[in-house]
């Protein structure tokens, strides 16, 4: 699946008058007024908690909000306990987001959160692509992404991975898309191993617990540079700046796998066109800030921005295309 950077930028000083008077008007029809919520799917230290915090720290600092945006962990389910909890409890609630990205919709797109659809809540918008990663410990006897896909064609099940999705989550998927590109056959013998969030994945990895981490940069960066953590693949059309510079891609190895992940954002069903235009123009707001890309540039985070109907169109196309693929490899029927 490919992801198309979309860039929205207003310049009010070339609007005429009576349009920058509607659109200020539109701006102040809703205001977040007390409490901001930002439910992060995950406990504390995997891409998500990553996604509420670091946005909602832009938030304070850019005065979108009207004081602190509360961090709310709820785990479980990859990401199904506060989808569910977003339809059957806070329908029309506008004061609240929770983050998203590519696992949620590889989730929604295998059927993972039973009885429940993506049309059911809104898609707000996405501030950015974190890439995967494949990564083992510091000490780990793979070398490179040969040596790890060359064991794993002589025994699917020699190698391990641990990551931060639900069995058959994108962090599972990426790790199949890159075997299948590899040449490697009965994928399903692949062993995984499924934890609340990358962090806690990463450290059953760096101890020697797991073989290998399949996860993203915002996860493994830190690792990475404290040593505890080879990256042997970054799963990219071409290699990143900054800190993963000198980390090869699949693709350089003979791999042609690319598993971007998005970061971003749903709200509940029944909420006001107004909030979820200001949320929306919030979106936009926030990714073209000097604060947020200092934050992904910091991060790893890749440009990437969507928001309202473009966004929507983007979740649902993507729904469609993972459960195709999802269906080739035989994870679903």
């Amino acid at each position: 699946m490919t992801l198309t950077p979309s860039f929205k930028h207003l310049t009010l000083l070339a609007l005429p008058l009576t349009a920058i008077v509607t659109f200020s008007s539109t701006a102040l029809a809703f205001e977040p007024s007390g409490k901001v919520e930002c439910i992060a799917p995950s406990d504390p230290g995997g891409g998500w908690d990553f996604t509420c915090r670091s946005v909602g720290n832009v938030m304070q600092e850019l005065d979108l909000v009207p004081g602190n945006v509360q961090t709310i962990n709820m785990p479980g389910a990859g990401g199904g306990v506060a989808f569910a909890h977003t339809v059957s409890r806070r329908a029309g609630n506008e004061q609240v987001l929770i983050a998203a990205s590519t696992a949620t919709t590889t989730r929604l797109a295998q059927g993972q959160f039973p009885g429940l659809t993506a049309d059911q809540v809104n898609w707000i918008g996405a501030l950015g692509a974190d890439y995967g990663v494949i990564a083992v410990a510091a000490d780990s006897e793979f070398n490179d992404l040969t040596e790890l896909m060359d064991a794993l064609k002589e025994d699917p099940r020699s190698v391990k991975f641990a990551g931060g999705s639900a069995k058959g989550g994108w962090d599972h998927l990426k790790v199949l898309i890159a075997a299948q590109a590899a040449g490697i056959e009965d994928l399903p013998r692949i062993a995984y191993l499924s934890y609340n969030n990358g962090g806690e994945a990463l450290i059953q990895v760096i101890g020697g617990h797991v073989d290998a981490f399949t996860g993203d940069i915002t996860e493994a960066q830190g690792f990475m540079e404290s040593g505890d953590l080879r990256v042997l693949a970054v799963l990219s059309e071409e290699r990143l700046p900054g800190a993963m510079a000198d980390v090869p891609t699949a693709r350089e190895q003979g791999v042609d796998a690319v598993g971007p992940n998005w970061r971003g954002f749903y709200m509940p069903a029944d909420i006001s066109d107004d909030a979820k235009t200001y949320w929306t123009d919030a979106m936009d707001t926030i990714y073209e800030s000097e604060e947020w890309q200092n934050v992904m540039a910091q991060n790893g985070l890749m440009p990437f921005h969507m928001t309202a109907d473009e966004f929507d169109a983007f979740v649902m196309n993507q729904i469609s295309e993972i459960e195709q693929l999802s269906k080739d490899i035989g994870l679903i029927q």
